[in-house]
């Protein structure tokens, strides 16, 4: 089944012997095909069929009949793209590290030109939280024009490392909307993207190529860190849980 599409693929054999296209139905009402072959069979199936099993008969061209057992899942509300990046940007914890991060910045004066004092947190806060709406619009732009799914999704694999790489590979690859991966456009485009344009507000000293690089990948590689503890800390939380 491909809930995106909405299409069902039927596999087995003798379905086309003379090369014409058989008749697939199901509940008493006939598929339109998309593809078939003396093997396989593709139909699209109607908007708003209920969750549940369904017979499935497909009819070659010499009427012979065979019967299949279709099962329709219930399929989940569309993920929200833009609660997940909103979330991920006014939650408790990012607007905690917001907080802090505005805090270092003021602890190591940075950048100097700013000065210290109340009023100067708050420009720091201000430009940090910035950089992260900025960080937010393009990922969502960026995943929703290309079809892409910023959600992390666990190994299944067994072995630390082999899901140390996993998570890893999560931050180069992301997941389509329709189940595939490719290149994490989103990710790239938005951690790179957002610290160049919040750099031009900084002091002109400070607004390189060099240091928006830096400060991108310093993002990314806090997406390594991010996926790290998606990928643990379920098992982590789940031992704590026993031993207490």
């Amino acid at each position: 089944m491909d809930y995106a599409a909405n299409q069902v693929t039927i596999t087995g054999s003798n379905f086309s012997p003379a090369g014409a296209p058989p008749t697939v139905a199901v509940a008493s009402a006939t598929l339109t095909l998309v593809s078939f072959s003396n093997q396989t069979a593709a139909a699209i199936l109607p908007v708003g069929w209920a969750s549940g099993s369904y017979l499935l008969a497909v009819t070659n061209s010499d009427q012979q009949t065979g019967v299949y057992r279709m099962t329709l899942a219930a399929v989940p509300p569309p993920f929200n793209k833009l609660r997940y990046h909103a979330d991920g940007l006014l939650g408790v914890w990012p607007l905690a590290g917001t907080l802090a991060y505005a805090g270092l910045l003021q602890e190591l004066n940075a950048p100097r030109e700013w000065g210290d004092g109340w009023a100067a947190y708050g420009r720091r806060l201000a430009s940090t939280e910035g950089c992260g709406v900025i960080h937010g619009v393009l990922a969502f732009g960026l995943d929703t024009a290309l079809h892409q799914d910023p959600r992390y999704f666990r190994s299944d694999r067994k072995g630390f490392f082999r899901r140390m790489a996993h998570a890893a590979r999560e931050t180069i690859l992301t997941h389509t909307d329709s189940g595939g991966e490719t290149f994490s456009t989103w990710r790239m485009g938005s951690a790179y993207g957002s610290e160049f344009l919040s750099n031009l507000w900084y002091p002109d000293r400070l607004d390189t190529v060099r240091l928006g690089f830096l400060q991108g990948s310093l993002r990314v590689g806090f997406d390594v860190v991010n996926n790290l503890t998606a990928e643990f800390w379920p098992d982590i939380r789940k031992k704590l849980r026993r031993g207490n």
